[in-house]
Protein backbone atom coordinates (compact mmCIF):
# COMPACT_ATOMS: atom_id res chain seq x y z
CA UNK A 1 0.00 0.00 0.00
CA UNK A 2 1.26 3.46 -0.83
CA UNK A 3 -0.13 6.91 -0.27
CA UNK A 4 -0.12 9.99 -2.50
CA UNK A 5 2.83 11.55 -0.66
CA UNK A 6 5.08 8.71 -1.81
CA UNK A 7 3.97 8.80 -5.46
CA UNK A 8 6.41 10.69 -7.68
CA UNK A 9 4.98 9.67 -11.03
CA UNK A 10 2.09 7.88 -12.71
CA UNK A 11 2.17 5.18 -15.39
CA UNK A 12 -0.05 6.01 -18.37
CA UNK A 13 -1.68 3.39 -20.56
CA UNK A 14 0.50 2.44 -23.53
CA UNK A 15 -1.22 2.90 -26.89
CA UNK A 16 0.52 -0.20 -28.30
CA UNK A 17 2.79 -3.06 -27.24
CA UNK A 18 5.01 -3.43 -30.30
CA UNK A 19 7.51 -0.88 -31.54
CA UNK A 20 6.01 -0.77 -35.04
CA UNK A 21 2.54 0.04 -33.70
CA UNK A 22 3.98 2.67 -31.36
CA UNK A 23 5.58 4.45 -34.31
CA UNK A 24 2.36 4.12 -36.29
CA UNK A 25 0.42 5.69 -33.42
CA UNK A 26 2.99 8.48 -33.26
CA UNK A 27 2.42 9.25 -36.94
CA UNK A 28 -1.37 9.15 -36.52
CA UNK A 29 -1.24 11.47 -33.50
CA UNK A 30 1.09 13.80 -35.38
CA UNK A 31 -1.36 13.94 -38.29
CA UNK A 32 -4.31 14.62 -35.97
CA UNK A 33 -2.48 17.36 -34.08
CA UNK A 34 -1.30 19.03 -37.31
CA UNK A 35 -4.84 18.91 -38.72
CA UNK A 36 -6.25 20.48 -35.55
CA UNK A 37 -3.48 23.08 -35.48
CA UNK A 38 -4.00 23.99 -39.12
CA UNK A 39 -7.80 24.13 -38.98
CA UNK A 40 -8.11 26.08 -35.75
CA UNK A 41 -5.12 28.27 -36.61
CA UNK A 42 -6.71 29.26 -39.92
CA UNK A 43 -9.99 30.16 -38.18
CA UNK A 44 -8.19 32.26 -35.56
CA UNK A 45 -6.12 34.04 -38.20
CA UNK A 46 -9.06 34.60 -40.57
CA UNK A 47 -11.29 36.05 -37.84
CA UNK A 48 -8.51 38.18 -36.35
CA UNK A 49 -7.41 39.59 -39.73
CA UNK A 50 -10.82 39.89 -41.42
CA UNK A 51 -12.48 43.07 -40.17
CA UNK A 52 -15.80 42.06 -41.71
CA UNK A 53 -15.76 39.00 -39.43
CA UNK A 54 -15.61 41.08 -36.26
CA UNK A 55 -19.13 40.06 -35.26
CA UNK A 56 -20.37 38.24 -32.13
CA UNK A 57 -20.71 34.88 -33.93
CA UNK A 58 -17.13 34.90 -35.22
CA UNK A 59 -15.78 36.34 -31.95
CA UNK A 60 -17.15 33.33 -30.08
CA UNK A 61 -15.91 31.03 -32.86
CA UNK A 62 -12.40 32.43 -32.36
CA UNK A 63 -12.65 31.66 -28.64
CA UNK A 64 -13.89 28.15 -29.44
CA UNK A 65 -10.90 27.59 -31.75
CA UNK A 66 -8.55 28.68 -28.95
CA UNK A 67 -10.22 26.20 -26.58
CA UNK A 68 -9.91 23.43 -29.18
CA UNK A 69 -6.21 24.15 -29.68
CA UNK A 70 -5.61 24.14 -25.95
CA UNK A 71 -7.56 20.93 -25.44
CA UNK A 72 -5.70 18.86 -28.01
CA UNK A 73 -2.33 20.41 -27.06
CA UNK A 74 -2.80 19.18 -23.49
CA UNK A 75 -3.05 15.45 -24.21
CA UNK A 76 -1.59 14.68 -27.64
CA UNK A 77 2.04 15.90 -27.23
CA UNK A 78 2.60 13.68 -24.18
CA UNK A 79 1.02 10.70 -25.94
CA UNK A 80 3.27 11.34 -28.96
CA UNK A 81 6.33 11.56 -26.69
CA UNK A 82 5.45 8.28 -24.97
CA UNK A 83 4.87 6.49 -28.29
CA UNK A 84 8.11 7.78 -29.82
CA UNK A 85 10.34 7.07 -26.83
CA UNK A 86 8.59 3.88 -25.66
CA UNK A 87 7.74 5.18 -22.20
CA UNK A 88 4.59 5.63 -20.14
CA UNK A 89 5.77 7.80 -17.25
CA UNK A 90 4.29 11.17 -16.35
CA UNK A 91 5.36 13.06 -13.22
CA UNK A 92 2.94 13.71 -10.37
CA UNK A 93 3.00 17.46 -11.01
CA UNK A 94 2.80 16.88 -14.77
CA UNK A 95 -0.29 14.73 -14.29
CA UNK A 96 -1.90 17.41 -12.13
CA UNK A 97 -1.11 20.09 -14.73
CA UNK A 98 -2.43 17.93 -17.57
CA UNK A 99 -5.66 17.22 -15.69
CA UNK A 100 -6.15 20.90 -14.86
CA UNK A 101 -5.60 22.19 -18.40
CA UNK A 102 -7.65 19.42 -20.00
CA UNK A 103 -10.59 20.16 -17.68
CA UNK A 104 -10.08 23.89 -18.20
CA UNK A 105 -10.19 23.80 -22.01
CA UNK A 106 -12.94 21.17 -22.08
CA UNK A 107 -15.07 23.25 -19.70
CA UNK A 108 -14.35 26.42 -21.67
CA UNK A 109 -15.46 24.72 -24.89
CA UNK A 110 -18.74 23.58 -23.36
CA UNK A 111 -19.52 26.97 -21.82
CA UNK A 112 -18.60 28.73 -25.06
CA UNK A 113 -20.90 26.43 -27.03
CA UNK A 114 -23.68 27.40 -24.60
CA UNK A 115 -22.96 31.10 -25.12
CA UNK A 116 -22.86 30.59 -28.90
CA UNK A 117 -26.30 28.99 -28.65
CA UNK A 118 -27.57 32.18 -27.02
CA UNK A 119 -26.00 34.16 -29.89
CA UNK A 120 -27.91 32.08 -32.44
CA UNK A 121 -31.12 32.40 -30.40
CA UNK A 122 -30.95 36.20 -30.26
CA UNK A 123 -29.94 36.41 -33.94
CA UNK A 124 -32.98 34.46 -35.16
CA UNK A 125 -35.64 34.97 -32.47
CA UNK A 126 -34.86 38.59 -31.53
CA UNK A 127 -33.05 40.08 -34.55
CA UNK A 128 -34.13 43.66 -33.81
CA UNK A 129 -32.44 43.49 -30.39
CA UNK A 130 -29.30 41.72 -31.62
CA UNK A 131 -27.08 44.81 -31.59
CA UNK A 132 -28.27 45.76 -28.11
CA UNK A 133 -28.13 42.36 -26.42
CA UNK A 134 -24.86 41.32 -28.02
CA UNK A 135 -22.74 44.46 -28.29
CA UNK A 136 -18.97 44.24 -27.95
CA UNK A 137 -19.03 44.68 -24.17
CA UNK A 138 -21.67 42.00 -23.66
CA UNK A 139 -19.73 39.57 -25.86
CA UNK A 140 -16.51 40.22 -23.95
CA UNK A 141 -18.30 39.70 -20.63
CA UNK A 142 -19.88 36.42 -21.77
CA UNK A 143 -16.59 35.08 -23.14
CA UNK A 144 -14.78 36.11 -19.94
CA UNK A 145 -17.48 34.42 -17.85
CA UNK A 146 -17.08 31.20 -19.87
CA UNK A 147 -13.29 31.14 -19.42
CA UNK A 148 -13.50 32.12 -15.73
CA UNK A 149 -16.12 29.44 -15.02
CA UNK A 150 -13.96 26.85 -16.76
CA UNK A 151 -10.92 27.95 -14.73
CA UNK A 152 -12.82 27.62 -11.45
CA UNK A 153 -14.31 24.29 -12.57
CA UNK A 154 -10.88 22.87 -13.42
CA UNK A 155 -9.22 24.28 -10.31
CA UNK A 156 -11.80 22.77 -7.93
CA UNK A 157 -11.64 19.34 -9.57
CA UNK A 158 -7.84 19.26 -9.78
CA UNK A 159 -7.28 20.44 -6.20
CA UNK A 160 -9.88 18.02 -4.86
CA UNK A 161 -8.70 15.03 -6.90
CA UNK A 162 -5.04 15.42 -5.98
CA UNK A 163 -5.84 15.94 -2.30
CA UNK A 164 -7.18 12.39 -2.10
CA UNK A 165 -4.93 9.70 -0.57
CA UNK A 166 -3.93 7.20 -3.25
CA UNK A 167 -3.51 3.64 -1.99
CA UNK A 168 -3.80 1.45 -5.08
CA UNK A 169 -0.57 2.03 -6.95
CA UNK A 170 0.15 4.55 -9.68
CA UNK A 171 -0.96 2.87 -12.93
CA UNK A 172 -3.66 4.76 -14.85
CA UNK A 173 -5.83 2.92 -17.36
CA UNK A 174 -5.78 5.86 -19.76
CA UNK A 175 -3.21 7.51 -22.07
CA UNK A 176 -3.69 10.84 -20.29
CA UNK A 177 -4.60 11.90 -16.74
CA UNK A 178 -8.33 12.07 -16.10
CA UNK A 179 -10.40 12.09 -12.94
CA UNK A 180 -12.08 8.63 -13.11
CA UNK A 181 -8.73 6.89 -13.48
CA UNK A 182 -7.21 8.71 -10.49
CA UNK A 183 -10.31 7.99 -8.39
CA UNK A 184 -9.73 4.29 -8.96
CA UNK A 185 -6.40 4.63 -7.17
CA UNK A 186 -7.89 6.36 -4.13
CA UNK A 187 -8.49 4.72 -0.76
CA UNK A 188 -11.89 3.33 0.21
CA UNK A 189 -14.55 6.03 0.74
CA UNK A 190 -12.02 8.83 0.28
CA UNK A 191 -13.39 9.54 -3.19
CA UNK A 192 -16.93 10.42 -2.03
CA UNK A 193 -16.05 14.13 -1.85
CA UNK A 194 -14.93 14.15 -5.48
CA UNK A 195 -18.02 12.19 -6.50
CA UNK A 196 -20.14 14.87 -4.81
CA UNK A 197 -18.27 17.56 -6.75
CA UNK A 198 -18.80 15.57 -9.95
CA UNK A 199 -22.52 15.40 -9.17
CA UNK A 200 -22.68 19.19 -8.76
CA UNK A 201 -20.75 19.57 -12.02
CA UNK A 202 -23.16 17.17 -13.68
CA UNK A 203 -26.06 19.40 -12.64
CA UNK A 204 -24.28 22.42 -14.13
CA UNK A 205 -23.55 20.57 -17.37
CA UNK A 206 -27.13 19.32 -17.53
CA UNK A 207 -28.41 22.87 -16.94
CA UNK A 208 -26.39 24.12 -19.91
CA UNK A 209 -27.69 21.21 -21.98
CA UNK A 210 -31.31 22.05 -21.10
CA UNK A 211 -30.65 25.69 -22.06
CA UNK A 212 -29.24 24.58 -25.43
CA UNK A 213 -32.19 22.28 -26.14
CA UNK A 214 -34.75 24.92 -25.09
CA UNK A 215 -33.02 27.56 -27.23
CA UNK A 216 -33.02 25.35 -30.30
CA UNK A 217 -36.70 24.52 -29.85
CA UNK A 218 -37.37 28.28 -29.94
CA UNK A 219 -34.98 28.73 -32.90
CA UNK A 220 -36.58 25.99 -35.02
CA UNK A 221 -40.07 27.28 -34.20
CA UNK A 222 -39.02 30.78 -35.31
CA UNK A 223 -37.34 29.49 -38.49
CA UNK A 224 -40.38 27.46 -39.54
CA UNK A 225 -42.49 30.63 -39.34
CA UNK A 226 -40.25 32.48 -41.83
CA UNK A 227 -42.38 32.84 -44.98
CA UNK A 228 -39.67 32.60 -47.64
CA UNK A 229 -37.79 29.38 -48.34
CA UNK A 230 -34.57 31.35 -48.91
CA UNK A 231 -34.92 32.97 -45.49
CA UNK A 232 -35.45 29.60 -43.82
CA UNK A 233 -32.43 28.15 -45.60
CA UNK A 234 -30.22 31.07 -44.56
CA UNK A 235 -31.35 30.80 -40.93
CA UNK A 236 -30.75 27.05 -40.86
CA UNK A 237 -27.31 27.44 -42.45
CA UNK A 238 -26.18 29.67 -39.58
CA UNK A 239 -27.43 27.22 -36.94
CA UNK A 240 -26.52 23.82 -38.36
CA UNK A 241 -22.72 24.11 -37.86
CA UNK A 242 -23.17 25.06 -34.21
CA UNK A 243 -25.75 22.31 -33.69
CA UNK A 244 -23.42 19.76 -35.31
CA UNK A 245 -20.48 20.83 -33.11
CA UNK A 246 -22.63 20.70 -29.96
CA UNK A 247 -23.95 17.24 -30.91
CA UNK A 248 -20.43 15.95 -31.60
CA UNK A 249 -19.08 17.34 -28.32
CA UNK A 250 -21.92 16.10 -26.11
CA UNK A 251 -22.34 12.69 -27.78
CA UNK A 252 -18.65 11.75 -27.62
CA UNK A 253 -18.33 12.86 -23.99
CA UNK A 254 -21.57 11.13 -22.97
CA UNK A 255 -20.69 7.84 -24.65
CA UNK A 256 -17.21 7.88 -23.08
CA UNK A 257 -18.32 8.56 -19.50
CA UNK A 258 -21.83 7.10 -19.26
CA UNK A 259 -21.41 3.80 -21.09
CA UNK A 260 -22.54 0.68 -19.16
CA UNK A 261 -19.77 -0.82 -17.05
CA UNK A 262 -20.64 -4.28 -18.41
CA UNK A 263 -19.35 -3.39 -21.88
CA UNK A 264 -16.20 -1.73 -20.60
CA UNK A 265 -12.86 -3.00 -21.90
CA UNK A 266 -9.36 -1.48 -22.17
CA UNK A 267 -9.57 -1.24 -25.97
CA UNK A 268 -13.08 0.27 -25.93
CA UNK A 269 -12.15 2.75 -23.19
CA UNK A 270 -9.09 3.80 -25.17
CA UNK A 271 -11.05 4.19 -28.41
CA UNK A 272 -13.77 6.27 -26.73
CA UNK A 273 -11.21 8.48 -24.97
CA UNK A 274 -9.56 9.20 -28.32
CA UNK A 275 -13.03 9.93 -29.71
CA UNK A 276 -13.96 12.60 -27.17
CA UNK A 277 -10.52 14.13 -26.61
CA UNK A 278 -9.25 14.37 -30.21
CA UNK A 279 -12.14 14.20 -32.68
CA UNK A 280 -14.11 17.39 -31.73
CA UNK A 281 -11.06 19.76 -31.75
CA UNK A 282 -10.03 18.35 -35.14
CA UNK A 283 -13.45 18.33 -36.83
CA UNK A 284 -14.90 21.58 -35.43
CA UNK A 285 -13.01 23.86 -37.88
CA UNK A 286 -14.07 21.64 -40.80
CA UNK A 287 -17.73 21.67 -39.73
CA UNK A 288 -17.83 25.46 -39.43
CA UNK A 289 -15.88 26.18 -42.60
CA UNK A 290 -17.95 23.84 -44.77
CA UNK A 291 -21.23 25.61 -44.03
CA UNK A 292 -20.14 29.23 -43.64
CA UNK A 293 -19.44 31.01 -46.90
CA UNK A 294 -18.00 34.12 -45.21
CA UNK A 295 -15.51 32.06 -43.25
CA UNK A 296 -14.51 30.01 -46.30
CA UNK A 297 -13.91 33.19 -48.29
CA UNK A 298 -11.83 34.71 -45.46
CA UNK A 299 -9.70 31.56 -45.13
CA UNK A 300 -9.24 31.47 -48.90
CA UNK A 301 -8.10 35.10 -48.97
CA UNK A 302 -5.75 34.44 -46.04
CA UNK A 303 -4.14 31.43 -47.72
CA UNK A 304 -3.93 33.22 -51.09
CA UNK A 305 -2.19 36.17 -49.42
CA UNK A 306 0.30 33.86 -47.71
CA UNK A 307 1.13 32.09 -50.98
CA UNK A 308 1.53 35.37 -52.84
CA UNK A 309 4.02 36.63 -50.24
CA UNK A 310 6.13 33.53 -50.77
Amino acid sequence: MSNSSSIRHFLLLALADTRQLQLLHFCLLLGISLAALLGNGLIISAVACGHHLHTPMFFFLLNLALADLGSISTTVPKAMHNSLWDTSIISYSGCAAQLFFFMFFLGAEYFLLTVMCYDRYVSICKPLHYGTLLDSRACAHMAAAAWASAFLYALLHTANTFSLPLCHGNALGQFFCEIPQILRLSCSKSYLRELGLLAVSGCLVFGCFVFIVFSYVQIFWAVLRIPSEQGRHKAFSTCLPHLAVVSLFISTGTISHLKPFSISSPFLDLALSVLYSMVPPTLNPLIYSLRNQELKAAVRRLMTGCFQKH
